[in-house]
């Protein structure tokens, strides 16, 4: 499988170098230059397989020769231990619950896959690799927590500064090791840009192997999409039209979906479920992409406004307007709207929702015709991570996860630099 930049369909590289570049050389995205067909068989199969057994069948596809079938199923085996149940709700309308890994976040999935192709292949070339991650919550921790002793590899966080919830930043902060954190004072869309910008400076390439591990690399983008497999198996069988809701911000999980649906996966549509950060459901209804500054919501790791996986969104649908109206939906709700699904849901059914899958569900609500169609929401992290906004809504206690009572017991460590890309070049430099 080869990969081009979706700045310029001619640049052409491997998966390994996709991976470890992570930008491509004109700062457009890697991306697949086809999309396998996965064939009857395969979907038949679906129901009797594992995560692992999954994840290892689509990858394959997608990694050729760079990682053999031999890794690559330890590889699989070592990242999809945990729980991924959908869980139901009520008629109609199950959770795929994605907050069973070790940073209680969906994030873990994409992180822990692309941590060890990383460190496979930089224990092969025996080459320092420093990774540079933005993030608006989750993947900050998931990303420490996969690359966390991985020997060759250093990992520089950037989060901007009160953006995120305490639990998240007690995760991003208490690492140590290998992982360093960046307290910008900015916005997420700052720390997203000063990323950008280090991959197209000369003198940081010139002198640090540098790569990215947010989802606009593709090692962490293509795990995504395995789970929707999963999902779908556990829901068979059933003759009603599959739909999930994604609760969407840099859209790397709802691209995933959308490559699992051109593979074959027989997916009905999608519904693109925002915060006030709605620039994709504006495109959606206009067809005008207008990416915005981000604004601060109650559910942070969807602030997001000017989303990367975009690019990635347009490829696979050819910058077509009409054709991907027909596969995706779009919603967005304020954070009143956010609390009053999290107690109304709670009321009915006694189910925790975090404020991301909350506004997934009122997405998955607006549209879903429980006639003809089941209705699956992501519930991306675990409630605790936002403990302070769920239980004021809920006016109770949430219990939380013993590895987050762990981060929170730990002292934080983190270096204050300002929004300007020069501050942070010089802090790169001389790391």
């Amino acid at each position: 499988m080869k990969y081009f930049s979706t700045n310029n369909p001619e640049i052409r590289c491997s998966f390994k170098e996709a991976v470890i570049k992570g930008l491509a050389p004109d700062s457009g995205l890697f991306f697949p230059v086809s999309i396998p067909n996965l064939g009857a068989e395969f979907f038949k199969r679906l129901p009797e397989l594992s995560m692992a057994e999954i994840g290892f069948e689509v990858a394959k596809h997608f990694v050729g020769d760079d990682i053999s079938d031999s890794e690559l199923k330890k590889i699989a085996e070592e990242v999809f231990n945990f729980p991924i149940p959908v869980v139901p709700i009520e008629k109609g309308v199950s959770t795929l619950e994605l907050f069973h890994g070790p940073t209680c976040a969906f994030k873990d999935v994409g992180a822990r896959f692309m941590s060890r192709c990383l460190g496979a292949f930089a224990k092969k070339d025996q080459e320092e690799v420093s990774i540079l991650v933005a993030t608006s919550g989750d993947t900050g921790s998931a990303v420490a927590n996969g690359f966390l002793g991985v020997e060759g590899v250093k990992v520089i966080i950037l989060y901007p500064a009160g953006k995120v919830s305490q639990i998240q930043e007690q995760q991003l902060t208490t690492m140590g090791q290998n992982i360093t954190a960046l307290e910008v004072d900015g916005t997420f869309d700052d720390c997203q840009a000063m990323v950008k910008m280090a991959f197209g400076d000369d003198d940081l390439n010139a002198k640090l192997n540098l790569t990215s591990a947010n989802s606009i690399n593709i090692a962490r983008l293509l795990p995504q999409s395995f789970y929707y497999f999963y999902a779908w198996a556990q829901l068979q069988p059933s003759n009603k039209k599959v739909v999930f809701s994604v609760p969407s911000g840099n859209y790397g999980n709802l691209t995933g979906g959308l490559l699992a649906k051109q593979m074959g996966l027989p997916i009905d549509s999608f519904i693109a479920s925002a915060n006030r950060n709605k620039i994709v459901p504006d495109y959606l209804d206009t067809g005008k992409y207008e990416p915005k500054a981000s604004v601060q919501t109650i559910s942070n790791a969807m602030d997001v406004g000017a989303p990367s996986n975009f690019a990635r969104m347009m490829e696979l649908y050819h910058k077509n307007h009409a054709e991907i109206s027909k596969d995706i939906k779009g919603a967005w709700f304020s954070d009143q709207e956010t609390e009053e699904a999290i107690a109304d849901v709670y009321n009915r059914t006694a189910y925790i929702l975090d404020p991301h899958g909350a506004v997934g569900y009122l997405g998955l609500k607006k549209y879903l015709n429980t006639q003809t169609e089941i209705g699956v929401f992501l519930e991306t992290a675990h409630p605790a991570k936002f403990k302070d906004t769920v239980e004021k809504v809920l006016s109770s206690e949430i219990k939380i996860p013993d590895y987050l009572k762990e981060c929170l017991g730990k002292d934080k460590k983190s270096t204050f630099i300002s929004s300007d890309f020069s501050d942070f070049k010089r802090f790169l430099l001389q790391k």
